[in-house]
């Protein structure tokens, strides 16, 4: 297969990954700034893409065995002094009751190389051009697109590293904001997201979500099994 991905994930205090997080702000910034124009260059003169929540954050990324160029990224926000940016940016009409802080983490700030993805991924993430729901990845195909294979299994890939860190650190639920197809996605592979308010324009059309990492363990036990023995056998170590 001529695309292959190695994982791996650091955090924002970790020194001997200077160059790790310069390349995942550097992809954030292509995508998220000169692809989709959703802030401005003059705000990251740098070239670089972040925010204050990156130093409060865990940051997975994939990398090409190719050319060891890092094509995908995600992160966890960790709760802080800060709070978390979907309780800023969105009025949340069901916040978690009974749920410890510390044990939240949300989820952002996904990011793919442009020659990695492919029209429904783009749907997914940026709500750009017409919703195609039969485009939409299945957790295996049969290999016949190599190129639909490859980026569900890059954004595969980052979203089982979230979940086997969030099992080391102690987390129990999971905020997101997403776009209609990423939600969609998701819960095809059995991984099931509640709305907890109303979705307006924030990178486009999103809406905010939580969702229990017990019930997706749950949900992926009855609809996808493959999926969660993956994430608890510890794949990317």
């Amino acid at each position: 297969m001529p695309y292959s991905f190695s994982y791996g994930c650091v955090e924002h205090q970790a020194n001997h990954h200077a160059e790790d997080l310069r390349a995942i702000y550097s992809l954030r910034y292509q995508v998220y700034i000169n692809e989709w124009e959703f802030e401005t260059p003059d705000d990251h003169p740098v070239g670089l893409e972040y925010d204050d929540y990156d130093s409060h954050s865990i940051h997975f990324y994939a990398r090409s065995r190719r050319d060891s160029r890092i094509i995908g990224t995600v992160r966890t926000i960790l709760n802080s002094d800060l709070g978390f940016p979907i309780e800023r940016h969105f009025a949340l009409t069901d916040k978690p009751v009974g749920v410890d802080r510390d044990t939240l983490g949300e989820i952002s700030r996904l990011a793919v190389s442009k020659e990695y993805r492919r029209r429904a991924i783009d749907h997914a993430l940026f709500e750009a051009g017409p919703f195609v729901p039969n485009q939409l990845p299945r957790y295996m195909d049969d290999g016949r697109d190599i190129r639909r294979h490859c980026e569900h299994e890059l954004v595969r890939g980052l979203y089982l590293l979230i979940y086997r860190d969030s099992k080391r650190l102690g987390l129990t639920h999971w905020y997101a904001v997403m776009a209609k197809g990423l939600y969609a996605i998701l819960k095809r592979w059995g991984i099931p997201f509640e709305q907890i308010g109303p979705a307006q324009d924030y990178h486009g059309l999103r809406a905010p979500y939580i969702t229990s990492i017990h019930d997706v363990e749950h949900s992926l036990a009855k609809v996808n099994p493959q999926l969660l023995h993956d994430a608890r056998a510890g794949m990317f170590q």
